[in-house]
């Protein structure tokens, strides 16, 4: 493909608050993910990884990357509530970009609390990618 090269795609349009709505609960599903990190390193270190100092700008880091996520979450979700509802965008070269199936299925079109992530996943399971 050159620099040039136009990639074709069939319009998708959706109205821009329900976009940011799905976006929304992606993120939250990001923070619930990171947010499920900080006790399992607290469990697989000796009880010394809290008197380090790099792991606990480790820690502090996690918990601001939930803070970040769940903060751009509500950012979000207070815009897409003011939003006149009939504005429209064509969603289709943004979801040809996102390259989890499942992330890509959960932003284009399900209802507002499709998750890409589910939640309960049992222990053990994974993906090939």
């Amino acid at each position: 493909m050159t620099p040039f090269q136009r990639v074709e795609t069939t319009a998708i349009e959706e109205t821009l608050p329900a976009i940011l709505l799905r976006i929304v609960s992606e993120l939250h599903d990001v923070a619930y993910l990171i947010e499920r990190i900080e006790p399992q390193l607290l469990d697989i270190s000796d009880a010394n990884i809290l008197a380090s100092p790099e792991a606990m700008k480790v820690v502090q880091g996690i918990d601001l990357a939930v803070q970040k996520t769940r903060g751009i979450a509500e950012f979000i979700d207070t815009i897409a509530g003011t939003m006149p509802e009939g504005w429209t965008v064509d969603l289709a070269t943004a979801l040809s970009l996102v390259k989890l199936t499942e992330m890509q299925r959960a932003l284009g079109g399900g209802g507002f609390h499709t998750h890409s992530q589910p939640i309960a996943k049992a222990a053990g399971d994974f993906d090939f990618f």
